[in-house]
């Protein structure tokens, strides 16, 4: 299979997947959105109808080429970065897109890296780097988030004073040898997600988490650029497809929404069904 080929003319298309804007009006924070599935989350928001923030800590011309997607679409976005797992950079994030949008509606708080070892060879850098950018991370963002939330107060364009999606991996769930530093940060997200939408849901802000699965992006290529690869990867999948980074995308826009107003707390598994343990259908 192949990675999602975006383009201008795909960003146009992307709008008629919205024809009624549920986003209009919004403005859209997406870290880590330079490629994979935060690329796809800020390309629907944007067809959604949201000005779009967009998060990068490499690749500058990868933020770049989506900001002018965005545009010759017809919509509106920039391009900022930050190493979220930086408080200063994180806060300097924030007063940049104060300055050039005004706030923040939405936060999908989704950078998050690898940096895969066995337990006995695994560094403390390499435990360190997953946990601050993972973990650390979104708490910065989800931090300034619900600050700037309450600083601006409520807005005609959402019935929630903010939202914000913590990107966290079905390895909250399911242990995942040989990745102890990963698993033990979407863990972390887990938790966090739940711990934030409790603490701020009475000031209608509305916390929710999406696991992703097995995804085609950039940073799991070895798992399903092969035919091989791909074969072995889908006996864990029941609904037989690896996902792609749209099934995200749209996932994201409709946790943004108001058509989920009442979903607070709740993580949505998007994996084909890959929590349900395929191993086992057989009666294991």
């Amino acid at each position: 299979m192949q990675l999602d080929d975006y383009s201008l003319a795909r960003q146009k298309a992307l709008a008629g997947e919205y024809p009624h804007q549920p986003l209009k009006g919004q403005i859209a924070l997406v870290t880590g959105a330079n490629s994979g599935i935060g690329e796809a989350c800020a390309r629907h928001a944007a067809a959604a109808g949201a000005t779009v923030a967009i998060n990068y800590v490499t690749m500058p011309e990868k933020a770049d080429a989506i900001v002018s997607d965005i545009a010759g679409a017809g919509g509106l976005a920039a391009s900022f970065r930050a190493d979220v797992s930086d408080e200063m950079q994180v806060l300097s994030m924030y007063d940049e897109i104060r300055a050039r949008f005004d706030t923040v509606d939405i936060l999908v708080a989704n950078a998050g890296l690898q940096r895969d070892a066995p337990l006995e060879a695994m560094t403390v850098m390499q435990w360190d780097t997953v946990m601050n950018v993972n973990l650390r991370g979104q708490f910065l963002c989800a931090r300034e988030a619900a600050k700037e939330f309450q600083r601006r107060g409520p807005r005609t364009v959402s019935r929630a004073l903010g939202k914000i999606i913590c990107m966290s991996s079905v390895h909250q769930l399911i242990p995942w040898s040989g990745h102890v530093n990963y698993a033990a940060s979407k863990g972390g997200v887990m938790l966090l997600m739940q711990s934030l939408a409790q603490e701020l849901a009475g000031r209608t802000i509305r916390v929710n988490g999406i696991a992703p699965g097995a995804i085609a992006t950039p940073i799991n290529r070895p798992a399903w650029d092969t035919p091989a690869a791909e074969a072995k990867l889908l006996d864990l999948i029941p609904y037989n497809r690896v996902g792609v980074p749209d099934d995200i995308g749209r996932a994201a826009v409709w946790l943004s929404s108001d058509a989920s107003d009442y979903v607070v707390g709740t993580t949505l598994f998007i994996d084909g069904g890959m929590t349900t343990f395929e191993s086992f259908s057989t009666g294991g």
